[in-house]
């Protein structure tokens, strides 16, 4: 009854606006949130040198490199739950070090997550799945994949600047 009422609600949603977003009006607009982050990551990924990695701002923190496969691992087991999988790969935040395993883990693990996103429509989307413990549906669960990673690109950002470097969101346009 509750997935039923979900997804009557996301299609009436859809097929009552007059957008481009009409058609998998929510499905549509997190994925663009997602785009907007996973840029974001991944240039933050690339950009900081490999000495930063090992960056923290006091000890009890985790490093700038640790945050970056948290991430990763993160995505990897978000996504999962959104299509009801198991994660494909996991262990970077604390089995990896370098810079290059890293971000290749954190670019695996984006493009895992656009995969799933890919294989989803509003309707789909409104399917149900466990996650923490409870019932949610697929897109709620890629939209905390998003809120996730925008909370740890806040710490990046922090950290980018306690080392004099200007995070990817502040960069001028081109």
């Amino acid at each position: 009854m509750r997935r039923a009422l979900t997804a009557a609600i996301v299609m009436a949603f859809a097929a009552g606006t007059g957008s481009a977003y009409a058609q998998d009006a929510y499905t549509k607009a997190a994925k663009a949130q997602f785009d907007m982050i996973k840029v974001n990551l991944s240039k933050t990924a690339t950009k900081v040198p490999e000495e930063a990695y090992a960056f923290k701002p006091t000890p009890e923190v985790r490093s700038l490199g640790e945050i970056i496969g948290h991430v990763a691992d993160a995505n990897f087991a978000i996504c999962a739950a959104a299509a009801g999988e198991k994660p494909p790969q996991s262990g970077f935040e604390k089995g990896k070090k370098s810079k290059a395993d890293l971000s290749k883990g954190l670019n695996d693990s984006i493009a895992y997550c656009d995969k799933v996103i890919a294989g989803l429509d509003d309707a789909k989307g409104a399917a149900t799945v466990q996650f923490f413990g409870s019932a949610m549906p697929k897109l709620s669960v890629f939209n905390f994949n998003i809120q996730h990673c925008n909370e740890h690109y806040g710490n990046l950002v922090t950290y980018m600047r306690l080392k004099n470097i200007v995070p990817p969101s502040s960069e001028p346009t081109k």
